[in-house]
C-alpha cells in the first residue's frame, strides 16, 4: 500500500511540475515565464519521474488510480482514472528527458524569435497531451490527449505563419488528422453503444469484437502516424522549426497512433483481417518512405522520411501481434531520432538557414561534435550492433523472420531495410562531401552549452539506453524460435548490403557526370506521384464539378425554369389560345360579342 501511494504521489508531482508554467501564465504579468524557468521544469519533472518508474520497476505490479467519476448519461460513466504500466512508466522519464534535450537547443536555435516563451509553452503543452494520452485509463482521456497533441502541432508547424509553406503544412497536417479521428470516434462510438464503458480494462475481456471498431482504430493510428496513404503531411511538417520537428518526430504526434494501438491491441489480438492489415500496411509504408528518402536533398527530409519509415516499422511490429515491442522500437527510436534533428538544426543554423546538403560540405573539421552526434545517430538509426536502434530493429527482423503470415510483407520490409543505409548516408554527406563550400562565406560556432549539452546527452542515451531498456524490459513473451544463422542475421546482413551500396553511390558523387533519371528515380523524386494525384487531381476534379453544377445546373435551371426563358414558357400557351380565339375577322369579333351577352343575360335571368 506504501509502495502503491508513493507511486501515484511522485507521478502526480511529476504532472504538477510540467503544469505550473502553465497556470503561472494566467497570473499577473510579473510572474511571467522564461524558456529558462519552463526547461528547468521539464528538467526537475524527469528527474522526480525516475522516482515511480524505480518504484514500478522493482514491484513490477499495475496499478490505476482513480479520482473522480462522470455520469454524463444513464448507466455510463467515465472515471478519471490513470493507468501505471510499463508503457506509461517507460514513456514518461523517456519523453521528458527528450523534451528537456530539445527545449534546451531551443533556447539557442529561437533565440532571435519575439515570441520565443509563447514557443516554449507551446511545446510544453504539447508535450503535457502526449503524457495525457500515455497515462489515460479510458478513451476520454486518451481522446483529449489524442486532440491536444493534433492542435499543438497545428500551431507549431504553422508557427512561422508568415510563410505561406508553413500555413500550408500545417493545414495539411489537421486534414490528414481529421480523416484519421473519423476511424477513433465511430470506435468509441461503437464502445459506448455495445460495451457500454471507455474503460480499457473492461474492454480487454471482449476480445471477439467485429472488425469494423477496430478498423477504425487502424484508421486513426494511421493518420497520426502518417501510415501509407494519410503521409504526406509529415514530410510536408518539416516547413515548422526544428525543434518542433524534434519533438513531433521522436516522443509525441506520431507515436500517438501506433501508442492508440499498443494500448488497444488485446481487442484486436484475435482478429486476423485487422492485424494482417497492420503488417501490410506498415510494410508498404516502410519501403514508400525509404524510397522516398533516397533522392531527396533537404536534410531534414530525409530524416523525416526516415521517421515514417520507422513507423511503417513498428505497425509492421503491431501486425505481428507483439505491440510490447513496438514500444520498444518506440523508446530506443526517440532519442537518436531527437538527435538526429538536433543535429541538423546545429547544421541549418549555422549556415544562415541552409538545408539543401548539395551546397553544404567539409563540416566535420568545423562543427565535430554536431558531425559525431549525427554519425552515432545514423548508425543507430541502420540497426549498428550495440547501440539503441539493434536491440529493438533487429529484434523486429528476427521475430518477421519467424512469421507466417505474409511473406510479402517481410520481403518488402527487407528491401526497405536495406534502403536505410544509403538515404542515411546521404544525410550524413555534409559532414564530408565537398560539393559547395558555404563555410567559407558562413560563421560557424557550435561551442555554446546549448547546443552540445542536448546533443552529447541524447548520444550517450542512443548508445546507453538500447541495452539498458532490453535488460530492464523484456519485449517477447516468449523467445524467437531457433532459426538458422543466416534467417537470425538477416536484418544485419541486408543492413551490411545496403552500407556497401551506400558507399558505392557516395563514390558516385565525386564524377562530373550527371545522373541519368530514369522511371524508378522520378517515382522517387516525385514521392511516388502521391501529392499530384490526391491534392491536384482532386482538387481540380472538385472545382471543375463545381463550376459545372454552378454554371450548367444552377444557372441554366434558373435561366430555363424561372428566368426569363421560364416566363416565356409560361405565357405561351395562353399566347397560343389567344391565337386560336383572334383571327383578325369581323365575325368572330361579333361571335363572341354576341356569345359574352347571351352568357351575361343567362346569368341574370337564372333565379
Amino acid at each position: 500500500m506504501n509502495t502503491t501511494l508513493l507511486l501515484s504521489s511522485s507521478l502526480l508531482l511529476t504532472l504538477s511540475i510540467l503544469l505550473i508554467p502553465v497556470f503561472t501564465q494566467l497570473l499577473p504579468k510579473t510572474l511571467e515565464n522564461s524558456p529558462v524557468t519552463i526547461t528547468s521544469a521539464i528538467k526537475t519533472a524527469f528527474l522526480i519521474s525516475l522516482i515511480p518508474t524505480t518504484l514500478f520497476i522493482h514491484s513490477g505490479t499495475e496499478h490505476i488510480i482513480s479520482y473522480w467519476e462522470w455520469k454524463p448519461i444513464m448507466n455510463f460513466k467515465i472515471p478519471i482514472s490513470l493507468k501505471l504500466d510499463l508503457y506509461s512508466m517507460l514513456f514518461i522519464p523517456t519523453a521528458l528527458f527528450v523534451t528537456w534535450s530539445i527545449l534546451q537547443f531551443a533556447s539557442w536555435y529561437m533565440a532571435s524569435d519575439p515570441h520565443i516563451t509563447k514557443f516554449f509553452l507551446h511545446l510544453l503543452v504539447f508535450l503535457i497531451a502526449m503524457l495525457l494520452l500515455t497515462v489515460a485509463n479510458n478513451m476520454f482521456l486518451l481522446f483529449i490527449g489524442w486532440e491536444g497533441v493534433g492542435i499543438m502541432s497545428f500551431l507549431l508547424i504553422g508557427w512561422w505563419h508568415g510563410r505561406a509553406e508553413a500555413n500550408t503544412a500545417a493545414l495539411q497536417a489537421v486534414m490528414y488528422n481529421r480523416i484519421g479521428d473519423i476511424g477513433l470516434i465511430l470506435s468509441m462510438a461503437w464502445l459506448a453503444s455495445s460495451l457500454n464503458t471507455w474503460e480499457l480494462q473492461q474492454t480487454f475481456p471482449s476480445t471477439h469484437l467485429p472488425t469494423l471498431p477496430t478498423l477504425g482504430l487502424l484508421l486513426a493510428a494511421a493518420g497520426k502516424s502518417a501510415q501509407f496513404g494519410l503521409h504526406p503531411w509529415l514530410p510536408a511538417a518539416m516547413e515548422g522549426p526544428t525543434p518542433v520537428s524534434a519533438l513531433l518526430h521522436s516522443s509525441t504526434m506520431v507515436v500517438a497512433g501506433i501508442f492508440l494501438l499498443i494500448r488497444t491491441h488485446p481487442m484486436f489480438t484475435n482478429n486476423q483481417l485487422t492485424l494482417t492489415l497492420c503488417l501490410c500496411l506498415g510494410a508498404l509504408s516502410t519501403l514508400f518512405a525509404a524510397t522516398c528518402a533516397l533522392t531527396q536533398n533537404d536534410i531534414k527530409k530525409i530524416i523525416a522520411f526516415s521517421t515514417s519509415s520507422q513507423l511503417g516499422l513498428m505497425m509492421v511490429t503491431i501486425g505481428l501481434n507483439l505491440p510490447q515491442l513496438a514500444f520498444l522500437h518506440i523508446s530506443t527510436h526517440a532519442f537518436f531520432k531527437a538527435m538526429l534533428f538536433l543535429c541538423s538544426g546545429s547544421i541549418i543554423h549555422s549556415l544562415n538557414g541552409e538545408q539543401d546538403i548539395r551546397k553544404m560540405g567539409n563540416l566535420q573539421k568545423t562543427l565535430p561534435t554536431t558531425t559525431s552526434c549525427l554519425t552515432i545517430g545514423n548508425l543507430a538509426l541502420m540497426g549498428t550492433p550495440f547501440l539503441a536502434g539493434f536491440y529493438s530493429k533487429d529484434l523486429i527482423i528476427e521475430h518477421l523472420n519467424t512469421s507466417y503470415l505474409n511473406t510479402w510483407a517481410l520481403s518488402i520490409t527487407l528491401l526497405a531495410t536495406s534502403f536505410t543505409p544509403p538515404f542515411m548516408k546521404k544525410g550524413k554527406a555534409p559532414t564530408h562531401t565537398r560539393i559547395h563550400h558555404t563555410l567559407h562565406t558562413t560563421p560557424v560556432n557550435e561551442n555554446n552549452p546549448a547546443v552540445i549539452n542536448p546533443t552529447t546527452r541524447l548520444a550517450i542515451g542512443s548508445v546507453t539506453v538500447g541495452p539498458s531498456i532490453h535488460v530492464l524490459y523484456h519485449p517477447a513473451k516468449t523467445p524467437p524460435m531457433p532459426m538458422p544463422n543466416i534467417t537470425e542475421m538477416a536484418a544485419l546482413t541486408i543492413t551490411a548490403l545496403g552500407l556497401i551500396l551506400a558507399l558505392e553511390l557516395s563514390n558516385l558523387t565525386h564524377s562530373m557526370t550527371p545522373p541519368k533519371h530514369n522511371h524508378t528515380s522520378a517515382f522517387s523524386i516525385s514521392l511516388g506521384y502521391f501529392n499530384p494525384l490526391v491534392h491536384r487531381l482532386s482538387s481540380t476534379n472538385l472545382l471543375l464539378n463545381g463550376q459545372k453544377i454552378a454554371t450548367l445546373l444552377i444557372d441554366l435551371s434558373w435561366y430555363k425554369k424561372l428566368g426569363p426563358e421560364g416566363l416565356a414558357s409560361l405565357q405561351l400557351p395562353m399566347i397560343k389560345t389567344s391565337t386560336t380565339l383572334h383571327t383578325g375577322l369581323i365575325k368572330a369579333y361579333l361571335g363572341s360579342f354576341a356569345l359574352s351577352i347571351l352568357t351575361i343575360t343567362l346569368l341574370v335571368q337564372t333565379p
